[in-house]
């Protein structure tokens, strides 16, 4: 019998959401406004929860909510609330504070143990698998048969693209140092992006050579995934509730088809192209393979696509009948352009702009303050418009 495995993608909101359902995601990830190990994404509240379930129902998508931060005493009055509030509306909540673990069994919710808990060997999968985890999300600093051997004894969950942190587990303090927001509660700043200066008592000053020296290029599993899945993952998971709808499009459905199927060396090839026009900070195999080097770290302080989008308008109306968009454009956009729509519902739709149409005539170009038609799959009123640039 073919071995399933699942996917498991980000839901840092509605339009990410809907794009992780779309594009063939088995189960998602997404926080509230509290407890939440990603705090700046826009997340979701108790109220949405019936949303993303109409959303996830339909194509029997899982829903996984993450309560994975340190939990303070003065908080566990709201956290004992929210669980009791949630029960019925997720399938499983990720964590790793025993608080939320005792509570998660109070009220029989099935719990799977965060990556922050930093579940390295066998007697640690254990004990958690003793106090009625259902699966692990292993340490990051694992390599393919340390993961093997620890597969053995419970479910196991691996990260298979999106960012790395330097420090153990994703443990930092450097964003808590520099401006009081503790990646341990969600609210990091990412510092260690930046270019850092070496400056001795003299005043000599040095740029790090690898520039930024505290961070990590993206993971990225496609080029060895054959080999993630021999070593008894069950489930893959994708970082990124910090990013937006398209990424979340296409490392979805390339990892979709990697993980249904044994791709040939040019589909992985192809697969490559298409993860290089999204947000990345460069690629590296982590810790799977070996251990990271110098080459591991990222030569770029925000983004290495080779693309980007840029904001060019809203949609104000859909014509259903007609397959037509009219958008009200604050930037230009002509015949020949790629898009990216996004919006809650929608998630996103990708598109070549064959015509254009201004007060139903033709043209082939439009200008800010236009409100021009386009021929496009169905998207909705106020969903976003993107233009898709090369990076330069």
């Amino acid at each position: 019998m073919k071995t399933k495995y699942e996917l498991l993608a980000p839901a840092g909101d509605f339009s990410m959401l809907s794009a992780a359902v779309n594009a063939g995601a088995d189960a998602v990830y997404f926080g509230l406004k509290e407890f939440s190990m990603r705090a700046t994404a826009k997340n979701f509240t108790i109220a949405d929860l019936d949303e993303v379930e109409k959303i996830c129902s339909p194509k029997k998508v899982k829903r996984y909510l993450t309560l994975n931060t340190i939990i303070y005493n003065s908080e566990l009055k709201k956290l004992e609330e929210t669980i009791k509030k949630v029960k019925e509306k997720i399938d499983a909540v990720i964590c790793w504070d025993l608080a939320v673990i005792n509570l998660c069994k109070k009220y029989k919710i099935p719990f799977l143990i965060s990556t922050q808990a930093s579940v390295s060997n066998s007697e640690s999968a254990k004990f958690y698998k003793s106090l009625g985890a259902k699966r692990v999300v292993l340490a990051r600093e694992l390599n393919l048969k340390q993961i093997k051997e620890i597969s053995k004894i419970i479910d196991i969950e691996c990260f298979c693209h999106g960012a790395m942190c330097v420090a153990v587990s994703g443990r930092c303090f450097t964003s808590q140092f520099l401006f009081n927001k503790s990646a341990n509660r969600g609210q990091c700043l990412h510092p260690c992006r930046r270019k850092y200066y070496v400056k001795d008592d003299e005043g000599n000053e040095l740029m790090v050579e690898n520039n930024q020296v505290f961070s990590a290029k993206d993971l990225c599993t496609l080029p060895f995934i054959e080999k993630m899945k021999k070593a008894g993952i069950k489930s893959f998971k994708i970082e990124g509730r910090n990013r937006d709808a398209r990424y979340v499009d296409a490392v979805v459905r390339i990892y979709r088809k990697a993980l249904d199927k044994k791709l040939s060396k040019k589909e992985i090839e192809e697969g490559l192209k298409e993860l290089e026009k999204i947000y990345n900070k460069g690629y590296s195999s982590g810790f799977y393979l070996k251990m990271p080097t110098a080459d591991d770290f990222s030569k770029t302080q925000s983004n290495a696509s080779v693309e980007r989008k840029h904001f060019v308008g809203k949609v104000t109306h859909y014509f259903n009948k007609s397959g037509v968009a009219a958008v009200k454009l604050v930037s230009e956009l002509k015949v020949g352009d790629k898009i990216s729509v996004i919006g809650k519902t929608t998630g996103i739709v990708n598109s070549e702009i064959d015509s254009l149409e201004l007060k139903n005539s033709k043209i082939e170009k439009g200008n800010k303050g236009d409100e021009v038609g386009i021929k496009i799959s169905k998207v909705r009123k106020n969903d976003e418009v993107y233009l898709i640039k090369k990076n330069s």
